[in-house]
C-alpha cells in the first residue's frame, strides 16, 4: 500500500477514554487523554506503572484485546480515524506506517527463525518487494543499528545474540518499512546502562535519518529528557501535565510532576543532608479513584470543596509552548518555594570491620560441548577474579556493574548458596567461604541476609504476610512463645512502616512496594548484621523507590547494619552509598569513597558508566561517551585487561600492554584504588563527566 503524503500532525489523540470490561464492572483505564505528535517530533509518555501509558499505545495500535474498548474520543493517524478503519486497512498500517517496539525483545522475535528471514518478511508483506531487494534493505538497516558483521547476524538465530543485540534487531525490524510513527514501550528496561545509552543514541539518530515521529513510553524521566522534544506526564489514567521538555522540567505546573521530581535522586540529593521526599499514600486502584482530582488525596496543595468538586479539565499556561496542566490551583501555588526540609541525619561513622574478602575467586566448570556443539573437554567460567575489600558496621558499600560482571555470583558465595574456588571471606574474623548455607549455624544465617530484586518472586503466595515473618523468626530461634513471636512480627511491620492489619493479608493484596517492605522485614527478622540488597528498588516505581531506600537507611541507622547495595543505577548509588566498588567481568576495577569514584580521575569503565546514566535535570551537561560492543562473556574473556576491547583510552598506553597483561591494582590516593595501566599523567588529565550549571 502506498504511504500517504500528509503535512498535518502524524498522531492526534483527542479526549481518548479506554475501559476494560469484566463480569463485575467497567474499569476505566484511560480518561479524557489528549496528545499530539507532529512530524519528526518525539513525545515522551511518563508515569508510574498502572497509570495507563501502555494502554494508550495499545489504543493507538487498536489492539485492546477482547475486554478493552475505546469508550470516548478519537485516535487519528495522518488525519484518518483509526477506529473507523477496516481490519484490512489496519493490517496495512500496522508494521508499515506505525511500528511498535516492546520492552522484552524476545517477545517480538521468533526463536526458530533466522534473523534475516524475520527482517525481510516486513517489506515483502507490506510493500510486495522481492526477496533480494528486501535482503539488501535488511543489511542496510542492520548496519544502521550498528551491529557488527551484519551478514553473520542475519544468518544467526535470536538466542545467539545478546539482549542488547536482540533489541537492536527489534528496532531494525520496526524501521524496515520506514514507518511514520514509532511507538517505543520501555524499550531499554531490560538492557545494561552502557548498552541502553548506545540504543538511545541510535533511536535518536535513526529518528533524524528516517524523519520518524516517536511516542516514547518510559518511567525514566532522565531517558525522556535525553530522547524527546515534548513530554506528557500521566497519573491514574489521565494526562496531568504536558508541554515541551524545558517547560515541564524547569517550570512544572502540576503537584504530581513536582512530587515525582522530588522523589528521584538528582545530583545534590544526599541521604543525610538532603533526603528524598517520597510521595505519601498509594496509587488509587482504577475502580476506587477519588472524586475530582485523582491526585488529591496525596497532594500537598489539596483544597476541600474545590479539588474534589468534579471533573477537572486541562488548562493552558500562558506564554509557554503548548503547556497544559490538570490542576485548578496551579496559578495560586508558589512553584519556586524552597522544598520543605526533610528530617536531616548526622552521618554515622562506620564502626569495626564486619566482613573481609581476600582474593576471592569463583570459577565454574562447564562442559564445552554443551555450549559449542561437539567439542569435548571442560570450559572454565571465571565469574569472580581476586575480589578483595572490607565492609564496616553501619556502612553502605555499593557494588556497581553490568550484567555478567559477577555481582550476583559474589552475593551467592557470601550467602552460602555457592562456595568459593579460592580466597577467603571473613565474617567477624571467621572463615565462611567454604561453608554452604545448609551447614551454617543459625546465627551466621541470621547475620547475613538478602533482599532480592523482585519482591513478587520471594514471598509465598499461599501464606499471610504475618505468617511469613513469624516463620523467619522461628527459623532464627527468636521468641520463646507464639505470642512473643507475634509481638516481634508486629514490631517488624512497624519498622518497615506497614500497617499492623497487613499481617492478615495475602501477598496478592499488596502492591510491589509493600511486598518489598515485607521482604525487608523478613531479612531483618533475625537482627541481620549484613544485608545484601540485590537491585532492591529497580522493580519499583520512582515514588516508591524513595520510600524504600529511605526505609533501608533508617533501619541501618537504628541497627548499625552493614549494607551491601548491588545496583547498576548510579544515581541511587551516589545518593545512598558511603563507598563504591565498580566491577567488570569478574574484576574489581575501581574502589573508593563515593566522592572519589564520582570525581575524576576515574577508571575508564567508571567514566563510561557515569556518561551513560540518564539524569532528569536540564542543568546537567555530560561528556558524551558511547561504548562500542557488548560486555564480553566470562566464558571467553579478552586477554590482558578485561575492559580493553571497549576502552577509549587504550591507545594512550604504549606497547600493547593492555592486550597482554591484567593491570595491577594501584592506589591513586589513600582508600581509592583502580586496576588500570594508564599513567599518572593520563589520570591527571581526566575531566569531570558530569557538570552542573550554576543556579
Amino acid at each position: 500500500m502506498a504511504k500517504l503524503d500528509y503535512d498535518g500532525p502524524i498522531l492526534e489523540i483527542e479526549n481518548l477514554s479506554i475501559s476494560f470490561f469484566t463480569r463485575l464492572r467497567e474499569i476505566p483505564a484511560v480518561m479524557d487523554f489528549s496528545v499530539t505528535v507532529q512530524p519528526g517530533e518525539a513525545v515522551g509518555l511518563v508515569g508510574e506503572s498502572g497509570c495507563g501509558k501502555s494502554t494508550v499505545a495499545l489504543g493507538v495500535m487498536q489492539d485492546l484485546g477482547v475486554n478493552g474498548r475505546i469508550v470516548g474520543g478519537s485516535v487519528r493517524f495522518k488525519g484518518r480515524d483509526l477506529a473507523k478503519m477496516s481490519a484490512a486497512e489496519l493490517r496495512d498500517i500496522r508494521g508499515n506506517e506505525i511500528a511498535m517496539i516492546y520492552q522484552e525483545p524476545m517477545a517480538s522475535l521468533n526463536p526458530a527463525m533466522r534473523i534475516g528471514k524475520q527482517l525481510i518478511e516486513v517489506p515483502m508483506i507490506h510493500e510486495g518487494i522481492s526477496e533480494s531487494e528486501a535482503w539488501v534493505r535488511a543489511l542496510e538497516v542492520v548496519r544502521d543499528v550498528k551491529l557488527p558483521d551484519p551478514e553473520r547476524i542475519m544468518r544467526s538465530y535470536p538466542h545467539q545474540l545478546s539482549g542488547g543485540q536482540q533489541q537492536r534487531i527489534v528496532i531494525a525490524m520496526a524501521l524496515m518499512s520506514k514507518p511514520s510513527l514509532l511507538i517505543l514501550d520501555e524499550p531499554t528496561t531490560a538492557l545494561d546502562v552502557t548498552v541502553e545509552a548506545a540504543v538511545v543514541e541510535l533511536v535518536k539518530d535513526l529518528g533524524k535519518k528516517y524523519g520518524t515521529s516517536m511516542l516514547f513510553i518510559s518511567h525514566n524521566l532522565g531517558l525522556v529528557l535525553e530522547t524527546c522534544d515534548r513530554i506528557c506526564v500521566m497519573y491514574s489514567g489521565e494526562a496531568v501535565e504536558t508541554g515541551s521538555i524545558k517547560d515541564v522540567f524547569d517550570k512544572m505546573q502540576h503537584p504530581y510532576t513536582q512530587a515525582l521530581f522530588r522523589s528521584i535522586p538528582l545530583p545534590g540529593a544526599d541521604k543525610n543532608t538532603r533526603p528524598l521526599k517520597a510521595i505519601p499514600g498509594n496509587f488509587p486502584l482504577p475502580h476506587e479513584r477519588p472524586e475530582g482530582c485523582n491526585f488529591g488525596p496525596r497532594c500537598d496543595y489539596f483544597q476541600a470543596g474545590l479539588c474534589d468538586g468534579g471533573d477537572i479539565p486541562m488548562a493552558g499556561i500562558r506564554g509557554d509552548d503548548r503547556h497544559f496542566t490538570r490542576c485548578l490551583r496551579f496559578a495560586d501555588i508558589d512553584w519556586n518555594a524552597p522544598i520543605e526540609a526533610m528530617a536531616q541525619h548526622e552521618a554515622t561513622a562506620p564502626g569495626k570491620v564486619v566482613l573481609k574478602m581476600e582474593n576471592l575467586k569463583k570459577y565454574y566448570e562447564v562442559a564445552a560441548n554443551a555450549l559449542f556443539g561437539g567439542s569435548s573437554g571442560k570450559k572454565v567460567v571465571k565469574a569472580n577474579e581476586t575480589l578483595s575489600f572490607e565492609a564496616r558496621e553501619s556502612e553502605t558499600l555499593a557494588i556497581v556493574g553490568e550484567s555478567g560482571c559477577g555481582k550476583s555470583t559474589f552475593a551467592k558465595v557470601l550467602m552460602g548458596l555457592e562456595t568459593a574456588t579460592e580466597g577467603q571471606i571473613l565474617l567477624d574474623n571467621r572463615n565462611i567461604e567454604q561453608i554452604p548455607i545448609e551447614k551454617r549455624d543459625t546465627q551466621t544465617v541470621a547475620d547475613v541476609q538478602m533482599v532480592f530484586q523482585n519482591p513478587f518472586d520471594t514471598l509465598n503466595p499461599s501464606m499471610t504476610v504475618g505468617r511469613q515473618i513469624i516463620r523467619a523468626l522461628e527459623v532464627f530461634g527468636i521468641g520463646d512463645t507464639d505470642q512473643a513471636r507475634r509481638d516481634e512480627m508486629l514490631r517488624l511491620l512497624d519498622l518497615v512502616k506497614l500497617p499492623r492489619e497487613f499481617a492478615e493479608r495475602m501477598p496478592r493484596q499488596l502492591s510491589g512496594g509493600q511486598k518489598q517492605r515485607v521482604g525487608i522485614a523478613r531479612a531483618f527478622a533475625g537482627g541481620a548484621r549484613i544485608v545484601v540488597a540485590d537491585e532492591p528498588v529497580s522493580a519499583l516505581d520512582v515514588s516508591v523507590q524513595a520510600a524504600v531506600t529511605d526505609l533501608l537507611m533508617e533501619i541501618q541507622r537504628k541497627q548499625k547494619t552493614t549494607l551491601l547495595f548491588i545496583s547498576h543505577d548510579l544515581s541511587i548509588v551516589r545518593y545512598l552509598s558511603d563507598r563504591v566498588m565498580v566491577m567488570y567481568l569478574g574484576h574489581v576495577v575501581e574502589l573508593g569513597t563515593t566522592d572519589q569514584v564520582f570525581a575524576p580521575p576515574y577508571h575508564p569503565y567508571t567514566e563510561a558508566l557515569l556518561s551513560a546514566v540518564p539524569i532528569a535535570d536540564t542543568r546537567i551537561t555530560k561528556k558524551h561517551i558511547v561504548l562500542e560492543g557488548d560486555v564480553p562473556s566470562a566464558m571467553n574473556p579478552p586477554p590482558g585487561c578485561p575492559f580493553q576491547t571497549r576502552c577509549r583510552w587504550k591507545s594512550e598506553v604504549p606497547g600493547g600492554l593492555c592486550e597482554r597483561e591484567v593491570p595491577p591494582v594501584r592506589e591513586l590516593v589513600p582508600g581509592h584504588q583502580v586496576k588500570c595501566h594508564l599513567s599518572q599523567e593520563m589520570f591527571n588529565q581526566m575531566e569531570p563527566v558530569i557538570t552542573v550549571a550554576a543556579e
